[in-house]
């Protein structure tokens, strides 16, 4: 997922100093990976595969004293059978695409407070409508034909916010001066804090060890 806070340019070949807000960097204790289900469980219609769901990430984000970010437009797709991407973190108010890129129908729901919505059953090639996020929270998807998929969207009231590699690596720059906590969110259940003093041009390292 691209980070979605707004990052100060760095003119070429102005001295360090010059560069604005600050910058964390870390990495996050991931929960092992998922196995992939048996492709028999389901009658396809293709020779397609269930691929692989995404390795485990987390969402990591400030919080704090912060202006209101600005929404952005994203997608979570269905490919091989597993939404794409997995989770999926979006500024309050942004609006979500929901592409069928298999050779089947699929359909996507939830019933997660935050949001609740049905897109029924489509074809890949059909535009099913785009749903906007407007209440921060986390919005469990499911598809009504294949029980295995799982996909989750954390709409945040942070403007600073990004996604791990598989190896919980992360980078949020372009950060304003102040005290923050710092979140790493992996599920509802595990939610990690750290607290954080930022100063203009300062890189922090900050490691969320598993608790």
């Amino acid at each position: 997922m691209r980070v979605f806070a707004i990052a100060a340019a760095v003119l070429v070949g102005a001295p360090a100093m010059a560069r604005a807000g600050a910058t964390i960097e870390g990495t996050v204790a991931l929960p092992p990976a998922v196995p992939v289900p048996a492709a028999a469980r389901y009658p396809f219609a293709t020779a397609e595969q269930i691929g692989p769901p995404d390795p485990p990430t987390a969402i990591v984000y400030l919080e704090g004293d912060l202006p209101p970010p600005a929404p952005v437009h994203a997608e979570m797709g269905q490919q091989r059978y597993q939404f794409a991407p997995g989770l999926l973190a979006v500024p309050r108010g942004s609006t979500v695409a929901f592409p069928n890129r298999d050779e089947e129908y699929h359909s996507v729901f939830s019933y997660s407070k935050p949001k609740r919505f049905d897109l029924g059953r489509y074809r890949p090639g059909e535009e099913p409508p785009i749903i906007v996020f407007d209440t921060p929270g986390v919005v469990r998807l499911y598809c009504e034909i294949h029980d295995h998929m799982r996909g989750t969207i954390l709409v945040l009231d942070s403007p600073h916010a990004t996604r791990t590699d598989a190896q919980g690596r992360f980078r949020l720059d372009g950060l304003p001066a102040g005290t923050y906590t710092l979140v790493a969110w992996i599920d509802e259940q595990v939610v990690r804090r750290r607290p954080v003093t930022l100063r203009d041009g300062d890189t922090v390292r900050i490691d969320v060890p598993a608790q």
